[in-house]
């Protein structure tokens, strides 16, 4: 992905579709357990990229390039997943249930305790 791309929420949905249409995914451990924890699959996550809203973008993030984007998933759920956005496999680097108080939507923060 160029580095016009990353800033390109379109071309970060387009490219994540891409991944998940491919299974072209990985969970880190972080992830794993987040999602063991709150009872969310991996074909939750896939949904989630299949159809990804970008929430916040990290172009520049230290560790590499990475957003958050969520969905409501087929089980009615919404979820988050923070995930690549530069490299050619989709890395979860963790996937959660957005609640309160630290998100007061799906898409817009609280407060932070």
């Amino acid at each position: 992905m160029s580095d016009a791309d990353l800033l390109d929420r379109d071309a970060i949905v387009g490219r994540l579709r891409d991944q998940a249409e491919r299974d072209a995914v990985r969970i880190t451990i972080h992830a794993h357990q987040e999602m063991v924890d709150e009872d969310i699959s991996y074909d939750d996550v896939k949904e989630v990229l299949h159809d990804a809203r970008v929430v916040e973008n990290y172009p520049d993030h230290k560790r590499g390039a990475c957003c958050l984007v969520c969905r409501s998933t087929s089980r009615n759920r919404y979820i988050h997943a923070v995930c690549t956005t530069s490299l050619e496999l989709a890395v979860i680097i963790t996937a959660y249930e957005p609640k309160p108080p630290k998100w007061t939507t799906p898409f817009e923060r609280g407060t932070r305790k």
